[in-house]
Parts: structure tokens; sequence; C-alpha cells
């Protein structure tokens, strides 16, 4: 099932999201769920604060987006209850977009990358290094299980640039292929 996509103002994208566990109700279905939901909007990842769970569940498919020039293989995991072990690297630039916050794009820096500890959806432990894009688009959704978004990354004049766009997302004034869900 197609779930809506909670948008920019909703206040459970900025809280820090809980650990959750093997017992969590409908969590099979809700795995499912997201997925569906992602493909639908046409995303790379999404994260549980994204449909209004402040639960620590996001997944990733990068290997929809694989590039011919990279020699780095794409993934497709489901993270439950990731915990950041430690990032490093040489910090690089990128434009970023988020499902939650459409028609927003913007240059973030982040290291090149990060190990992280976490289930899977068969709640086995892993900790696992990941590095280019995976580890981009990794924490960009592990930055929404911690209450913080992309636009945070900006920089000050860009997110005075996108300030109106914000505004209106807040709002509900904004159109879009997918279900959202705005604040009130």
């Amino acid at each position: 099932m197609i779930l809506p996509i909670y948008a920019y103002g909703q206040p459970v994208l900025k809280k820090e999201a809980e650990d959750i566990q093997p017992d969590y109700p409908g969590l099979t279905e809700l795995i499912e769920n997201m997925w569906e939901t992602m493909y639908f909007a046409e995303g790379v990842g999404l994260a549980a604060p994204q449909i209004g769970r402040s639960i620590r569940i996001f997944m990733v498919d990068t290997a929809q987006v694989e590039r011919e020039d990279s020699e780095e293989e794409g993934i497709k995991k489901v993270f439950i209850n990731a915990h950041k072990v430690e990032e490093g690297g040489n910090p690089w630039p990128y434009e970023e977009g988020c499902l939650s916050i459409p028609d927003v794009r913007g240059e973030v820096e982040r290291p090149a990358q990060i190990r992280l500890r976490y289930m899977d959806e068969n709640f086995e432990e892993h900790e696992e290094v990941f590095t280019g894009f995976n580890a981009r688009v990794i924490q960009h959704e592990y930055d929404h299980i911690d209450g913080i978004l992309f636009t945070e990354h900006l920089k000050p004049i860009k997110r005075r640039l996108v300030r109106r766009k914000l505004d209106s997302i807040k709002k509900g004034k904004i159109k879009v292929d997918y279900k959202m869900k705005f604040p009130r």
C-alpha cells in the first residue's frame, strides 16, 4: 500500500526516532509498504519519519541508479535500529533533494564514508562501511531518523533562497505526483 509522505513542517520529521523490537506490530507489512511508497515517489531512500512513524527504520536502493562511470555497486537494504559508528574521508559536495521537501534541491557536503551498526529486516546485526554515493544516501536517510533535514546542511545563503519554497510546502501549496500529508 502506498503511504502518504509527510511534508516539511510536520513535527515527526524533527524528532529523534526510537529503536524498535523484533515484535514491532506489522513490521513486515510496514517494510513492504515503505518500499512501494518509495518506488512510487521515485526515491532512492525513505525513512520511517517520512511516513509519520518516529522509529529507526530506513531503506535505500541505489542499485536502481547505478552509474556506468562508477566503480561502486549500488545497494538495496533495509536498516533497522541503525546507529552511526563513525564517519570519515574527505567531505564532498553533491546536490540533494528529499521526498518530504519536493522541488527543493541544494548542495550538501558529506563525509565520503560511514560505518554503521544496524539490523536487517530479519533482525540480524551488521556492522558495515559504506562509501561514495551509497554513503551519501545512507547519511541522508540516517539524518531523518535523527530528526535532521538536508536543508539544515545547506549554506546560509542557499537556506535563505529556499525559505519561501519551504513555507509553501508547509502550507500545502505544492504539486507532486505522490500522496503527501501536510501540517495543519
